[in-house]
């Protein structure tokens, strides 16, 4: 799992059967400082509930698929928590 920023939304006209209604999301993947790393992705939103501006929990490869209500749909990325809270002690 790898923090990341939503930065903001997609929206398809046409998605895979397995993906409907499931939110798409831009998200900022972050280091542990919350600095910036590498380019934004899409991901899905396995909680149904992350919005822009939020920090979340990602996944990617086979473990994006399985987070999603119909697994083995064709994603790379996945958010799969809120983040409340970061403590770096």
């Amino acid at each position: 799992m790898n923090l990341a920023r939503v930065i903001g939304t997609v929206v398809a006209n046409h998605k895979y059967p397995g993906l409907s209604g499931v939110k798409l999301l831009i998200v900022q993947p972050l280091d542990r400082r919350q600095h910036a790393v590498g380019d934004p992705v899409v991901a899905t939103d396995a909680t149904a509930q992350a919005g822009p501006g939020e920090l979340v929990f990602i996944v990617g490869g086979r473990e994006a698929a399985l987070a999603l209500p119909e697994t083995f749909v064709p994603v790379d990325h996945s958010v799969v928590g809120i983040v409340d809270e970061v403590d770096l002690r």
